[in-house]
């Protein structure tokens, strides 16, 4: 439970950055940092933060591709309502998934210590976030879409080996394959989420 919180405040901090001010990904991955520690730090209601991080992720990281990704297979099999309905869902889902778990912490402090572009879509950033007297140091890979070099996208997020995107991707496929791959569980699931 601590290691998917942990990983659901990591792929929080990547909704914190205005693309158009970073355009190459390590620095995207500093002005991230920066921009967490003074939300986070703020005295501002949560409330008000949950807005503001939200507003910010529709912006700056890639929700719908992240969506179709965690989806998986199933996503062939869906007609044009049905990916409607779901990126809609998915996108609700995640916003209230991650911003929800921000208010746990606050300052974060990450080092860059590499990068590796891997081809003309995807740079990975190697970070690592700093111990403290309650959690140990933390290697975090983050996967940067920058097909469009102007508007580099967080895709994903790598902790100590874990992909945040894989994990979830995981959880529905489970969801699914426990109800006879019908598309509308996962959607009640997505649902039930939400509203609670």
């Amino acid at each position: 439970m601590i290691k998917i919180k942990l990983i659901s405040f990591l792929f929080l901090i990547s909704l914190l950055i205005n693309p158009l001010e970073a355009k190459e990904p390590s620095a995207l991955i500093t002005e991230i940092v920066n921009e967490a520690s003074i939300i986070l730090s703020s005295s501002d209601p949560v409330e008000s933060k949950i807005i503001k991080l939200n507003n910010i992720a529709e912006r700056n990281v890639d929700i719908d591709g992240i969506g179709m990704y965690t989806l998986g297979k199933y996503r062939k099999s869906l007609n044009e309502d049905q990916k409607l309905k779901y990126k809609k869902l998915f996108k609700s889902y995640f916003l209230k998934s991650f911003s929800s778990r921000l208010v746990d912490y606050s300052d974060p402090k990450i080092s860059i210590i590499s990068k590796k572009k891997l081809n003309d879509k995807y740079t990975i950033v190697n970070t690592l976030l700093e111990a403290t007297s309650k959690n140990p140091e933390i290697k975090i890979d983050w996967r940067i879409y920058t097909k469009n070099p102007d508007r580099p996208l967080i895709r994903d997020l790598i902790v100590e080996g874990l992909s945040l995107a894989r994990t979830q991707k995981e959880e529905f496929k489970s969801i699914l394959q426990n109800n006879d791959d019908d598309i509308k569980y996962l959607f009640k699931s997505l649902e039930e989420f939400i509203i609670k």
